[in-house]
């Protein structure tokens, strides 16, 4: 027969007044028992009540009676904050509190029940604390007040929050101990959530998870407050025109960081171009305006030697008690071993202001400044720097030999040469605005977005020819793989993005959708996702079913995926994500690949129109495109035209010829001038030479090459 089970009866609970009870011998606090008892007595006066009664057991005289006295063996701390409270009368000596009486016949000793309210309680987790401060704060409580109510700051409460407010797929994860309480601190530095999730999905799969790593990960596309940038426009003049910024609540961030980049360099161009409209009235040809400029950008300039300001009175003296008081400092200390602190801070504050009284205005001759120029950069400090006097090979004067009798004619030039100018102003060595003589200068490099659009189409297209090539495809990735296993220390630079990572097109190129390649492309895709099962589960079984030739078809499509033959610019110092000897030795690669699938171009449906190159580049580029394919017969036929309509006839002549711009070739193709041909045709009537209809500042009159 089963024994049954003694039933619980729990201990009767009882009010019993304050002076009735007395702290026990028994209880097991002995050390620190006093410890933050000033904020509980304050925490019981604020909610004018107990959270938990007091765990009490009649006193018993000799003969075992009970003597009207309870010892309190369990609650010390509390029973010790309510006697602060009767001290300061803010209770009374017999006021009722809570309590739990113990059986006197018990055995249970008074020790268990002391050391069992200790060892058996369960410290809250950290993240009920933050959620808990949330729903309060929720609820109408100011973090001021939560403060107060928890005996901490402001600033703590803010922490607090913060970490609450983290992504709850994260904090689900440091609740279950998949991450330390640092990491979750460095998580709150965005309240990105998907980001958040993101970056730890990278860290948790790479090892790379120090709290440091991740506040560089959330913040790698930001900028730091004490950037010199910063520090130029001013960081409320970036949050007054609406910049959001990031803050590190844990940990000193300089400020925090500065998440919209372009709205900080637009403020940084704007103050500088305002700084150079102020300059230009000086009368200088030209200005150019830049964060930085390269090491040597004034090499092949001439400095002008300018005049210093002349020194005021005032000036002068001050600069004469200045070197008196250091001559005097250094007659006094010169057979010291070591100068007193306020010495030698004294001293370098001398020559911090005989160095400004140095670098004063320079005067220039108004003739040398007609012709010459400004630099406005920032400095390290976020100061403006401008830096002026520099004169270009092709402004200089030309020099003539006086003639007899004129032996101050010379002089007399310089003088004169005066002529009407507007500034030129530049921003990052660009014009802000073309002008007619740049469409007729002699072919300059083309520009940055049309060799990223052409780069773009042959991307797509070698994406197309490598999928194309099984063997090809299944090398190039093998040849990375034995980079990264064998070399560790090898350029990841290179024209295949293996992850599988998809690269994508920063500037969307004219009829790049539409191409043979992208059609192809996606041909290939949806007829290898109709084959594919929809639940992943499935897809190694349906892998493992497919022969060697089908999976190798299928691995040269997704590695096809990775190609990345997209020109880039780079910033001049290698600070930006890509360094230019990056960008060269992908191009380079992708060349490799290009010959080795046998890419033309031409075949995967590119030709030169309007749109895609001829209407983006200068005229000359245009004829030399003509000349290239067609020859200068053919070049001569459109060269008294305007550019509109160059381009346009361009088009139809170049239409068939297979002629590509040199981004699109392979390396080692040579374009070679072919010979007059006689079924060009004539022009269209209405593009006729007609010498009464050229423009005057298109056209200009042709000089005979014998001449």
């Amino acid at each position: 027969m089963a024994k049954t089970a003694k039933k619980i009866v729990f201990s009767r609970s009882r009010d019993i007044p304050f002076n009735k009870l007395v702290l026990s011998a028994s209880n097991v606090r002995r050390i620190r028992p006093d410890h933050n008892v000033e904020e509980l007595a304050e925490d019981i006066a604020r909610r004018e009540d107990l959270v938990q009664g007091l765990n009490v057991r009649p006193l018993l005289d000799a003969e075992g009676n009970e003597t009207g006295m309870f010892e309190v063996p369990a609650g010390g701390r509390r029973y010790r904050a309510i006697e602060r409270l009767v001290k300061a009368k803010r209770f009374p000596k017999d006021g009722l509190v809570p309590c739990i009486v113990r059986d006197p016949s018990t055995k249970i000793l008074a020790e268990d029940d002391s050391l069992a309210e200790n060892v058996q309680r369960v410290a809250l987790h950290p993240l009920d604390q933050f959620r808990s401060f949330l729903d309060m704060r929720d609820k109408g409580m100011t973090d001021e007040e939560i403060a107060v109510a928890f005996f901490t700051t402001a600033q703590v409460v803010k922490q607090r929050l913060r970490l609450a407010a983290v992504s709850p797929k994260l904090c689900d994860v440091y609740a279950e101990d998949g991450m330390v309480l640092e990491q979750l601190m460095a998580f709150s530095v965005t309240g990105d959530h998907a980001r958040q999730e993101q970056v730890w999905d990278n860290v948790s799969r790479s090892g790379f998870h120090e709290p440091y790593q991740i506040r560089r990960m959330l913040t790698e596309n930001t900028v730091r407050a004490s950037d010199r940038r910063v520090r130029l426009v001013g960081l409320e003049a970036y949050e007054q025109a609406g910049g959001p910024i990031l803050r590190d609540l844990f940990e000193d961030d300089d400020g925090g960081w500065l998440q919209d980049v372009p709205l900080l360099d637009r403020l940084v161009t704007e103050k500088l171009k305002t700084e150079a409209e102020v300059i230009a009235a000086e009368g200088w040809k030209w200005i150019s305006v830049a964060v930085d400029f390269p090491y040597g950008h004034t090499n092949g300039l001439r400095e002008l030697e300018g005049t210093p300001v002349d020194l005021t009175i005032e000036e002068q003296a001050a600069i004469d008690a200045l070197n008196a008081e250091h001559d005097r400092f250094e007659a006094e200390y010169q057979d010291a071993d070591e100068l007193p602190d306020e010495v030698d801070q004294r001293l370098g504050e001398i020559e911090a202001a005989l160095l400004r009284f140095e670098d004063r205005s320079m005067i220039y001759d108004p003739a040398d400044i007609a012709r010459a120029g400004v630099f406005i950069s920032v400095d390290s400090e976020g100061r403006l720097s401008v830096d002026r006097g520099y004169v270009r090979p092709a402004d200089e004067l030309p020099v003539v030999a006086p003639e007899a009798g004129q032996h101050g004619q010379a002089s007399d030039e310089k003088e004169s040469w005066h002529p009407v100018q507007r500034t030129a102003i530049t921003v990052g060595g660009a014009p802000s605005e073309p002008t007619e003589e740049d469409e007729d200068d002699a072919a300059k490099p083309l520009p940055d977005r049309l060799i990223i659009e052409l780069t773009a189409h042959r991307t797509l297209a070698l994406r197309d020819a490598l999928a194309e090539h099984p063997s090809i495809a299944f090398q190039a990735v093998l040849h990375t793989f034995v980079l990264a296993t064998f070399y560790r220390f090898a350029s990841s630079g290179g024209c295949l993005e293996i992850a599988v990572h998809t690269p994508t097109f920063p500037a969307q190129a004219p009829g790049l959708k539409e191409s043979v390649s992208a059609k192809a492309i996606e041909t290939r895709h949806e007829a290898w996702k109709a084959r594919l099962p929809n639940d992943e589960k499935s897809l190694w079984d349906t892998l493992t079913a497919l022969d060697g030739n089908a999976q190798a078809v299928l691995f040269a499509h997704c590695a096809s995926f990775a190609v990345n033959a997209l020109y880039e610019p780079a910033n001049r110092y290698n600070s930006g994500r890509v360094s230019a000897h990056g960008v060269a030795r992908r191009l380079d690669q992708a060349g490799v690949l290009a010959r080795a699938v046998g890419l033309d171009m031409v075949q995967a449906g590119w030709k030169p129109t309007v749109n895609n190159y001829l209407g983006r580049v200068t005229k000359p580029r245009i004829l030399e495109a003509v000349r290239e394919a067609k020859g200068e017969a053919s070049a001569q036929l459109i060269d008294h035209l305007k550019k509109a309509d160059m381009a346009g006839e361009a088009q139809r002549l170049l239409d068939g010829t297979g002629w590509l711009p040199e981004p699109l070739r392979l390396a080692e193709a040579a374009v070679s001038t072919p010979e007059p041909e006689g079924d060009t045709g004539p022009l269209p009537e209405f593009l006729a030479d007609d010498d009464d209809k050229t423009d005057n500042e298109d056209e200009q009159p042709r000089s005979i090459a014998a001449e």
